[in-house]
This record gives structure tokens, sequence and C-alpha cells, in this order.
């Protein structure tokens, strides 16, 4: 097979007329790369109306002379929402939905030996007859060719698809059961495959023979592989080699993985052992560009959901996504719960219809992926509808008898037509119980998932003040908790990963939803470290509080929180130790690792230095807690506490004032200074210091230095920080700066930005050439600072 890239120098305009048919007319057409959103929008505050029109790409293609009798497959990854093909002026196809693949045979329809104009007529117009659309939906869907097109060139005679099922998987004979589709049948038809490992070798070899018919089964048994699972994902690739009386006529890659995964009723197994999952719900949308981002972005959040927040799950809310990203999470270890394209809406028969064939494109695109687990063949949150979802699950169920099914909801007692109850628990707002029980949910013995939580019940932005932040966090980690202490449910998925826009109906007045545990750019919000801290791999230690006394009620500093995967914490207060804290296992008793509450800052100073004893100590800094949370109005017993003490240690009026600037609000003393020491057996891993900010920095961080352009343009993310000197983030800073670049490189987005929150991050992207590239960040407080980039082209 030859696969020719067509991503690059296509001809675009925001309109569409019938001229556009033919090359006679060329001006006022810009010159565009896919993938591509069919207008940049801002980061807030924009009418999603801007992003629905009908729109027009071109391409002229040369259509070499000696292709002419092989297969030639046009494939479109993915159109936002309504696609038209047309080719030298003629309508060859159409295709609805926005998030599955299509393919179209073009053998017939160019000229060899020539050029050949290939239109695409893209309407992104909400199109009630075509899911989601039809009603109010809570995300946008954006417009353009925003995955990737290319030219399949195959013999007319080809392997068209494979499928590979592993069985017996915990046996050391394992079975490889596959089912594989040709386009046609001749005589003498044959297959020979074989198994190669990662490392390029090949593990078994076996060959079989074609029958009648273009649909075949074929069974082999393998030893000597190694499962996938979460910790060691190990892929294997299947080559198919099509022969035809002993002559080689066409080859054929599949690449999957060895386990066994299943929902039971306590719980999710994989490969025969028990696994919590703990994961985040996705979107695949970005600030500006929507969906329009190209492979390396797509495997970024991927990496980002597995080895920085530390889970093991991500559900593809509400469609199928991007292959790349699936491709990394099969690559990482990430498992993935995929569902259809939908948001509570159920249209007509027509919208029905191209539901069941989303089932149908979802399914043969992706269930060769071991990272996939679950297919989700229900609208999201939508009516029980008995016709229509006995149809989805028996498709599902055809096509792909490895997997069960599961369709979200977020009512009770929802008839069961799944394999699992899939249910999206809003309960928990803060003082209740964090999760519903499985019994309340549904009146089934079914395996049971929690697929959505959070999100919408507490919506917290990065600027939000420490106390809203926090509350944000604990509504995390009490759901997390909850979940692990129950046989009964086999994981929870937050909502959600990421900020994301939204129409007008939904978000916080500016079309953004601000539900994530990190905002549209991906920067962590405080809830992100629930996440984080439960892993093992990097030490994590961050505090909730900035521990400025202004930024709370009545300067009251309360429970400071830690989100830590350590041992324990020391806490330092201008280098005197004060005490060791450790995770509060009595409030949270199932997290494997619980967060430490910090809700004493004085220690053993009151004894240390001003000759109170211990146990008098105790009673002062309680005394010295009220005072700063109630002022003068200090409860009766409060008084009378004080009163004791002051006539036991003689102290007046004065010295209760001495007492409380010097050891809670350092009114006019010199810069308090926090230290949190983080340590794990025995030995400090990570350290933080908090004091009163006197001096702040600019931080730059790209994601990558070296951005490699090959089937698409390539992208990195660059993420800005105000920083004060102790590396703490600003949290309030909102400075302005102008962003400049040098080289083969372009901006995505505004060039003049403003912190959000004391961070901001931007994408670049590639342009056509080789060479080293730079981009400058302009601030009139900080200056100019400069990264350095090397950008790379080739062909794949």
């Amino acid at each position: 097979m030859q696969k020719i890239n067509l991503n690059f120098g296509w001809q675009y305009k925001m309109d569409f007329c019938e001229k556009y048919l033919t090359g006679s007319d060329d001006s006022n057409f810009e010159l565009v790369n896919i993938p591509h959103t069919n207008i940049i929008l801002d980061y807030n505050n924009f009418d999603e109306s801007e992003y629905q029109f009908v729109s027009c790409y071109r391409k002229p293609v040369n259509i070499a002379r000696e292709l002419k009798g092989k297969a030639l497959l046009l494939r479109f990854e993915g159109i936002a929402s309504h696609a038209r093909l047309y080719i030298n002026g003629s309508f060859i196809a159409e295709h609805s939905g926005g998030y599955t693949p299509f393919d179209i045979d073009i053998s017939d329809r160019v000229i060899y030996g020539a050029g050949n104009l290939f239109v695409i007529v893209c309407d992104s117009t909400e199109r009630e007859e075509i899911p989601p659309f039809g009603k109010v939906i809570d995300y946008l869907t954006y417009g353009g060719i925003y995955r990737e097109v290319y030219l399949e060139v195959r013999e007319k005679t080809h392997i068209k698809d494979i499928f590979v099922r592993t069985l017996d998987v915990l046996a050391p004979a394992k079975i490889l059961d596959m089912d594989v589709e040709l386009s046609r049948v001749c005589p003498g038809m044959s297959v020979e495959f074989k198994l190669i490992s990662s490392l390029n070798e090949p593990v078994s070899r076996f060959n079989c023979t074609i029958g009648n018919s273009a649909k075949g089964k074929v069974t082999g048994k393998v030893s000597g592989v190694r499962l996938w699972d979460i910790e060691n994902p190990v892929l294997y690739t299947l080559q198919a080699i099509l022969k035809i009386n002993d002559t080689e006529v066409d080859s054929y890659e599949v690449r999957f993985g060895f386990r066994e995964a299943r929902f039971r009723t306590n719980g999710f197994y994989l490969n025969g052992k028990r696994v919590k999952l703990m994961g985040l719900n996705r979107h695949q949308a970005y600030p500006y560009t929507g969906y329009a981002m190209p492979e390396t972005a797509q495997k970024k959040d991927a990496d980002l959901l597995k080895f920085e927040l530390g889970v093991n799950m991500v559900r593809t809310s509400h469609y199928p996504q991007s292959r790349h990203f699936l491709d990394r999470c099969d690559e990482i270890g990430l498992l993935v719960f995929e569902e259809i394209p939908g948001w509570q809406h159920i249209g007509n028969e027509k919208w029905k219809e191209l539901s069941c064939r989303n089932v149908r494109d979802m399914i043969l695109r992706d269930r060769n992926h071991p990272a996939i687990v679950l297919w989700g063949v229900r609208i999201n949150e939508s009516a029980d509808c008995d016709d229509l979802y006995v149809k989805t699950n028996r498709i599902a169920h055809e096509l792909d008898n490895t997997r069960q099914t599961g369709g979200v909801r977020n009512f009770k007692d929802s008839r069961l037509l799944e394999d699992v109850y899939t249910y999206n628990d809003f309960s928990h707002h803060g003082s209740n119980a964090a999760l519903e029980l499985p019994s309340k949910v549904t009146g089934t013995n079914a395996p049971y998932l929690v697929t959505e939580h959070n999100g919408h019940m507490f919506p917290v932005k990065r600027f939000d003040n420490e106390g809203r932040r926090l509350e944000h966090a604990l509504r995390h980690m009490r759901v997390l908790d909850n979940m692990l202490g129950s046989d009964r449910i086999s994981g929870a998925i937050g909502w959600c990963m990421s900020d994301y826009n939204t129409h007008k109906d939904f978000g916080s007045g500016d079309r953004i939803c601000y539900h994530g545990v990190s905002d549209m750019f991906r920067i962590p919000k405080l809830a992100w470290y629930v996440y984080a801290s439960q892993q093992d791999h990097t030490p994590v230690l961050e505090i909730s509080s900035s521990m400025d006394i202004g930024e709370h009620s009545g300067g009251d500093l309360g429970t400071v929180y830690a989100f830590t995967n350590c041992d324990h914490i020391k806490l330092y207060k201008d280098n005197e130790y004060i005490k060791t804290f450790y995770p509060d296992r009595k409030l949270f008793p199932n997290l494997k690792h619980p967060p430490v509450r910090i809700d004493d800052f004085i220690g053993d100073l009151l004894t240390k230095y001003e000759n109170i004893s211990a146990k008098d100590s105790l009673r002062m800094k309680n005394i010295l807690r009220h005072a700063s949370k109630y002022g003068m109005n200090l409860p009766m017993s409060s008084k009378l506490a004080m009163g004791r003490l002051m006539l036991k240690y003689k102290l007046s009026m004065d010295d209760g004032m001495r007492l409380f600037g010097t050891y809670v609000s350092n009114w006019g003393g010199q810069r308090i200074s926090f230290r949190f020491e983080g340590c794990k057996n025995g030995q400090i891993v990570k350290s933080v210091v908090k004091s009163t900010s006197e001096s702040t920095h600019l931080e730059v961080r790209p994601d990558s230095r070296e951005l490699i352009e090959a089937d698409t343009y390539d992208v990195t993310r660059i993420v800005v920080r105000a920083l004060d000197q102790n590396d703490n983030l600003m949290n309030y800073a909102s400075d302005a700066m102008v962003v400049e670049t040098e080289g083969p490189i372009e901006i995505i987005g505004p060039k003049c930005i403003a912190l959000i929150g004391g961070v901001r991050a931007f994408w670049i992207k590639t342009a056509g050439r080789s060479g080293r590239a730079f981009v400058r960040i302009k601030s009139e407080k900080y200056g100019m600072h400069e990264a350095e980039f090397e950008i790379k082209k080739f062909l794949r």
C-alpha cells in the first residue's frame, strides 16, 4: 500500500459558490494546511454562530499515469460536520458527521497523468439530522477539515480490514482469532501472517488459504508473548501478506496487544487482576483552533493524563477522538472508554440511522486498540429509547464480541440494555455523601461505573480565591476515596480534564465551562494535584495556600492542605521547626495517598520563647486562632480562658496583642517564611517555600524545543508563568505581553496576550521550512525572554 499525504497546500474560502468547483477562479483563496479550523475563534466571549457557516476547500492533485488500474481510496479522518466531495466539477460523494473517518473510491473519477481539482464543500452548521445536533449541547463542534487527509493506493485485490481478537491470554498458548476482509476473491489466493514484536522480531508465522468469501476467519496459537497492561503496555504488529499463486500482491499491518478486559459486578478486571479505575473525561478542543490540532498535541494530552495526572482511564466525551490520541493510549497503557457523538437529545429516524452508523464506524476504526475497554453506544445523558439502543448494542456486539458496552445516563433506574451501568453521579454538594450507592441508582446487579462527577456542580476558575480552589480539590478527593472504598463501583471518571468552550446556554457567560482540573491551556488547577498525588513515579507536594492571611476571611489561615504522595511533611517557620504532619487517613481511609491537613503554625514556639507550659500552649494557640477568626468579638469561653492565662503568666493586654502579632498576623514584622519539606522513606524528596512576594520573574517553558514537520505541520505548547522569589505562581498576575517569532514558525492565536491567574500558554506551529526558530516574549514588567527551537522537515 502506498499512502500519499494530502495535508499541505489547500486553497480555502469562508464561503461557497458553484464557480469554486472549477479552477477558473483562484483569486481570494487563502492557502492553508490540514488540520484546519474554518475560523480562528477568540479565547472567550465570542458567539458560537461565528464558526457555523459553509466553507470551501480546494486542492489540485496530480494523479500519476502509472496509478491507472489501481484502487485509489481518498480518506478523510474528520470534517465538521457535513462534507460534499467534487472532483473536476463533478459531484462524487457526501458524508454526514464530524467524528468518524470516511473513504471514497475515486479510481474511476480522476484523470490520470494530469491534474485534478479536489473540492470539499464543508458545512459546519448544526444540521438537526446529524448527531449531536437537534437541540442544545454543552460543547462546541467547531468546523473545517480538522483531521488528516490522504490517498491510499492499493491493488484492486487487497486486504480491506483485519480485526484481531486475543483469546485465552492467561494460558501459555494464546489464541489469535482474526476476521479478515478482502476487496474481492480470486482463485489461488492465500494470506501469510507474521507476528512481529516491538523489537521488530518475528514471533510467529502461519498461513491460510482463501475460500469463496471475501470475509473469513483465521485462528492461530502463539506462545512466548507478553500481555498488554497498564504498567507494561506491550504491543505487537500483525503483518498480513496477500498472495495469488504465490505472488505477493498486497500487505496490511495491524498493531494490537494481548489482553483481556472485563467489567464484573465486583469491579473491573484486566488480565484477571482487579483494577480500580481512576480517570477523567476529555474534550478534544483547544483554544482558538477548536478541534484542529495535529498528532503532537493529541499525544501530549494522553501523556498529561497518564504521566502528570497519574490516571489510568479516560473517557472520550462525547464522541470518537483522534486516532493519534488513541495510538498514544495504546503505547503508554491508558485505558479508554470511547463513545458515539451525542448529548441528551435523540432526533428523528434519519438522526437515529446516523447514530447507528456512528457506532459501526467507531468500532471498525478502533477495535484493534488494546487501550479501549468499553464501547459507549448510548447518547450521553439521553432518555431511555429501546428501539435505538437495542440496535446500537447489537451492532457493537456483532462487530466486536470481545468488549462490553456501556451507555451513560444521569438518572436512576434507567432501562439497562448495555453490559455495564455507566452513570453520571453529580450528587455530591460538599457536605453529603460523595457518591450514591449503586443499589439506589440501578435495580440491577450489573457492573457499575461512575462516568462523570463534580464538573458543573462546582465550576472553578484558576484565578478564583483559595477557598473555592481548595473546595474544588476536596470534592474530587472525596469522590475518589468513596469510589475506592466500594467493591460495587468499578471506578470513577471525573468531569473533566480541561475547561472547554461551550454554547451560550452553558458555562460562565463567556463561552467557557470552567469544569476542568486544568484550564483550556492544560495549566493545572489545585484539583489537578488530587490525581497527580495518587501516583508514585514523581514526588508531588502542592500546598493549597499562598500563606497570605489577607486571602482568608478574618486573616485566619485555618486548615491548609498538602496534596502529596510523601509519607509526611515537616513544617518550618522562619527555619524554626513547627511540627510533622501526616496523611489524613481518618477522613480519607481508602486513598493511597490522602491529603495532609496542616492546622498548626505555631508548634512549640510559645513554650520555647514565652515559657508557657505545653498544656497551656495548646490553650493559647486555640485562643489566638479564635482571635484571628473573630477579632475582638471572642467567644465567651475564649475570653475566660485568655483571662486565666493572662493572670497565670502575668500578661498585659499589650502582651496579648504582641503574641497575636508575633505568632499569627505578623503585622509590621519581618517577612515570614514557611518551608514545607515532603519526606519519603526518611528522605526529603520535595520542598516548597511560601512567603510574602518580594520579587517576581517570568518563566518560559516549551513542551519541546524540536518540531518535526512530516505528514502535517507540527506544534508545541509554550507555558509562560509569573513566579515569585520562591518559584511560586503569582496567582493573580494579569500582565500583558507581546509574542514575536523569527524563523519557520507561526503563533496559533493572538500575538498580544495577558497572563490569566499568573500563567498563560500558547501553541506555535511549523511553517513549511527547516531551520532554527525563535520565540520572543516581551513585557513591560518582565523584559524580553527568548526560546529557541529546531525545526525539521521530512515526509513519512
